[in-house]
């Protein structure tokens, strides 16, 4: 038993007193670094949960308690900020929604300070003069951000029913018609329908995203309103009883997810929430990795304010433990990417010390633990996929890498949700878009480019730290974790180097020959 280590042989005959026999240092290390593979693994064993309730909840569906015998007057709110590529787009749509002018009102809640405000008043004026209830609201300041504009909106709104679309949303002409129904129900404050994307196939980066999205849509809001947890609304592509968000006390500015505060609120107070995924709303994904790292920043930290400010009402409140249950997983589950960044920094000393580490560590204690937290993860957006494609097997394939792009994001997010802890305020950053349809269109000609960020260098410099592991392992003779490494170094490698091609306009890693013409044109 001499090539086993202290922690086989303490596990092997029982005998504890083993551990006591390792350096205090060593012990510290290990302790770490599987407490945090055990948390992580419980988060990705709450995926396998999901997937069960998604199963047995997938064929239900929600129906109308009646319909209206007349239709109700519903205002529309399109929040913008500097959007002069994509506001246009989502005005025409909602003007050709199918639905009485007289019951319509349109509110084009703009914050912008480019040229975004001269596109979108001509814009208002084309509707206005072909006979549409239009009303152009536009802030000086940003007080509040989007919940700001919403809140200040809602002052002048005719309708009891709200539709809320983001600018780069382009709703179907009978989204009212397979929605406003469900509110013939006097107890339900919410529907959120379901996210598809324009532009899915515009690009590996916008792929991987629909993975991402189609997960949540999917395997988590599907079960969670099917099952009576309660469900966040997402901001956009979904409607409110007026009366509900005044009743659980309004838009509040205190976190950068005033959907997902405002949401939980209400279902507190009682609202009942309603969620279609069979109606869907078209939508453009980021297309280009600041853009996407930005969003999900906003999520990842607002999510953790959110959970600070709420998680302790919820806990304190007399509904069901189950839901409270689901409330905290939910919540919670952003915690995971400061413990990824804090598992990255930990591979190379556990390595070190696990020099002489044996087979019976390695099968019974690592491989449970990383099955755990990956396999059921990869189940989890392997079912969305066989639920929402013909081609799901094809999509498969992309899995591991949207998986890895997780991991690749979580030194950004992981920043978020610090700081949240923290009670470091910030402001809403949004997501720039483009107008990105189809694979020629392209981006990097046109404005909102983001500055090089010190989170960008920290994410190449994880590829270097990474690279150096394998080459370090490889010459240990422990070539076991360059597999392991490979994915933390495609996923790092992927958001560093997109995003610092993405400042200098350069559009992908693929695209470096562009360089040179970009900067002429600049």
């Amino acid at each position: 038993m001499n090539s086993l280590s202290a922690l086989d042989k303490a596990l092997i005959s029982g005998n504890l007193s083993y551990l006591y026999r390792m350096d205090s240092f060593d012990f510290l290390v290990l302790s770490i670094y599987f407490l945090t593979l055990i948390v992580l693994s419980v988060y990705g064993v709450r995926r396998f949960y999901y997937l069960r309730l998604f199963k047995k909840y997938k064929n239900f569906r929600f129906r109308p308690l009646k319909k209206f015998p007349e239709e109700p007057m519903v205002t529309v709110q399109l929040p913008m900020y500097n959007e002069m590529y994509v506001g246009p787009r989502v005005l025409d749509a909602v003007c050709k929604l199918d639905w009485p002018k007289n019951k319509l009102h349109i509110q084009v809640l703009d914050d912008s300070t480019d040229e975004t405000v001269e596109i979108m008043k001509r814009s208002v004026k084309y509707w206005r003069d072909r006979g549409f209830d239009i009303e152009y609201i536009h802030r000086k300041n940003r007080v509040g951000f989007k919940a700001g504009a919403l809140e200040n909106g809602l002052k002048t709104a005719k309708g009891e029913i709200i539709a809320i679309f983001d600018a780069d949303f382009i709703p179907h002409e009978d989204f009212l018609r397979k929605t406003v129904d469900y509110f013939t129900d006097e107890e339900v404050g919410i529907v959120q329908t379901r996210w598809v994307h324009i532009n899915r196939d515009y690009s590996l980066l916008t792929k991987l995203q629909s993975i991402l999205l189609d997960g949540h849509f999917m395997l988590e809001s599907l079960p969670r309103s099917r099952a009576g947890f309660f469900v966040n609304f997402n901001g956009t592509a979904g409607l409110w009883r007026k009366r509900a968000i005044e009743d659980a006390g309004g838009w509040e500015h205190d976190t950068i997810t005033e959907d997902l505060d405002l949401s939980l609120r209400a279902q507190l107070k009682g609202w009942k929430f309603v969620y279609l995924p069979e109606v869907v709303c078209p939508a453009e994904l980021p297309v280009e990795m600041n853009g996407f790292k930005s969003q999900q920043n906003r999520w990842a930290k607002g999510g953790m304010q959110v959970c600070k400010k709420l998680l302790p009402k919820i806990l304190k409140s007399d509904i069901d433990k189950k839901i409270k249950e689901e409330c905290f997983f939910h919540l919670s589950s952003n915690i995971s990417y400061p413990l990824m960044i804090l598992l990255s920094i930990m591979i190379l000393p556990v390595i070190i010390v696990r020099f002489n580490q044996g087979v019976f560590e390695m099968l019974f204690l690592d491989l449970p633990i990383f099955v755990a937290s990956t396999l059921f993860v990869f189940l989890f957006y392997l079912e969305s996929q066989r639920a929402l494609y013909v081609d799901w097997k094809k999509r498969a394939f992309l899995i591991p890498l949207a998986m890895s792009l997780g991991v690749g994001i979580s030194l950004i997010n992981g920043k978020g949700v610090i700081e949240a802890i923290l009670g470091i305020k910030s402001s809403f950053v949004r997501t720039p878009k483009y107008s990105i349809v189809s694979k020629i269109d392209s981006w990097t000609g046109k404005k909102y480019r983001e500055k090089i960020k010190l989170t960008t260098l920290f994410e190449i410099g994880f590829v270097i730290y990474f690279l150096w592991i394998c080459v370090y392992s490889t010459l240990m003779g422990n070539v076991g974790v360059v597999p392991f490494m490979l994915f933390f170094i495609f996923g790092f490698s992927y958001t560093g180097f997109s995003s610092l091609f993405s400042s200098l306009k350069i559009g992908s890693p693929f695209s470096i020959f562009k360089f040179r013409r970009n900067l002429e044109a600049d």
